[in-house]
């Protein structure tokens, strides 16, 4: 059932990163708005990102976090040339280098995490204080990111709705595992929660955005999101985490190569609405203060 799990999670993944591309197109254009509602490119990237979103969470209850969290990752060297061409334009060298080595290095990490598929359990009390500390991350978040511009406020942003997205994959993760082909037990208030949270995550995610930098914003969420499902469940349903001294080593070098790969993408200029000038496509805008949007 595991490898059930594994193929929902890369189909849900590709139309997620499809999804994202289109949605980041007219939030560009709109900004982070209800306007948006009235973009027909926008609300059919909605539909086919939580079409992804749909599967991942069936994904979930099929197999365990650290097993599901780590195929979305890959799709981040799908999502950047997507939207590229949604641009008019060739992706860049720096946009491939960065988005493969963010997806390669994350992608590493995850390997290192061992497998256990038990069913998971979650109390209310260590819930609730879940949830406190994710909106405590995302109030932070918010407070920094109002006071950048650029590629720093896409960031901070992202990894707001990083973090709101794990946090929805991990209640998604109980309530699915924990079922066991009883459908009364989502009758729970973690049922509730989650369609709650997916609004917060998404509403982030349009803000991040709508700042323009897709890369930074798209493998921001890619990150922040499996490492924080990654730990939530390590720390809450007891999914193990790597404990011989030997991942030490290949773990500092997926980490470096992920934050490597997300500076490449953090140094790249702003895309906008309208297709970019065939004389831009060969190589990456210089990155001025004019430039940015905010």
């Amino acid at each position: 059932m595991t490898w059930v799990g594994l193929l929902m999670a890369l189909v849900g993944a590709l139309g997620y990163a499809l999804g994202a591309a289109l949605q980041q197109y007219e939030a560009v254009s709109e900004g982070a708005s209800l306007k948006l509602m009235r973009r027909p490119r926008w609300l059919i990237g909605g539909v086919v990102g939580l079409t992804g979103a749909g599967l991942h969470a069936v994904a979930l209850s099929f197999a365990p976090l650290v097993v599901v969290q780590p195929i979305s990752v890959a799709t981040l060297v799908f999502a950047v040339p997507l939207a590229a061409l949604m641009y008019g334009r060739r992706p860049y060298r720096a946009e491939i280098l960065g988005s493969v080595a963010v997806a390669v290095g994350l992608l590493w990490l995850m390997l290192l995490v061992p497998v256990q598929n038990a069913t998971p359990h979650l109390g209310d009390g260590a819930a609730v204080g879940f949830i406190a500390v994710i909106g405590a991350i995302v109030l932070v978040a918010q407070f920094v990111a109002s006071r950048l511009h650029g590629p720093g406020r896409a960031l901070l942003l992202s990894i707001a709705a990083g973090v709101v997205t794990a946090c929805v994959s991990t209640f998604v993760r109980v309530v699915g595992g924990g079922l066991q082909g009883d459908w009364g037990r989502l009758l729970h208030w973690f049922t509730l929660v989650v369609p709650v949270l997916l609004v917060c995550a998404i509403v982030l995610l349009q803000r991040s955005y709508a700042v323009g930098y897709f890369g930074i914003a798209y493998a921001g969420v890619q990150v922040v999101d499996p490492i924080t499902s990654v730990l939530a469940g390590a720390v809450l349903l007891g999914e193990p985490l790597p404990a011989s001294p030997s991942t030490a080593i290949p773990a500092l070098l997926a980490g470096a190569l992920t934050i490597a790969g997300t500076i490449t993408l953090g140094r790249l200029a702003p895309d906008h609405s309208r297709p970019a000038p065939v004389d831009a496509i060969t190589a990456p805008r210089p990155l001025t203060a004019t430039s940015e949007r905010s």
